[in-house]
């Protein structure tokens, strides 16, 4: 194989990557806690978008619970945003043995 091809076959693969990145940063991911009392939803690049409360769980002197549920959804939905681009990723670079992938 000669240099230049392998040159042309990595930038290809680059471009294919940042492509995968950006398209795995707008996906959304949902999770629940406490549950589905606590709906979270968050992008593949661990932005939160939207939270949702069942009402019934928003009582006086329950804020700190509640809190705690709220870190857990989200956390979940991050972690499902993250797990997913990890596989993605690790499918378009399979077998190539780059580092960092």
């Amino acid at each position: 194989m000669n240099v230049m091809k392998m040159m042309k076959q990595a930038q290809e693969l680059q471009a294919k990557a940042q492509k995968l990145q950006a398209e795995l940063a707008a996906r959304e991911y949902t999770a629940e806690a406490a549950g589905g009392m606590v709906k979270a939803v968050a992008t593949g690049d661990g932005t939160l978008v939207s939270l949702k409360l069942d009402p019934s769980i928003v009582k006086e002197g329950e804020a700190e619970m509640l809190e705690d549920l709220i870190v857990t959804a989200v956390r979940e939905a991050v972690d499902k945003g993250k797990g997913e681009a990890q596989k993605e990723m690790g499918k378009l670079t399979a077998g190539l043995g780059l580092p960092g992938f």
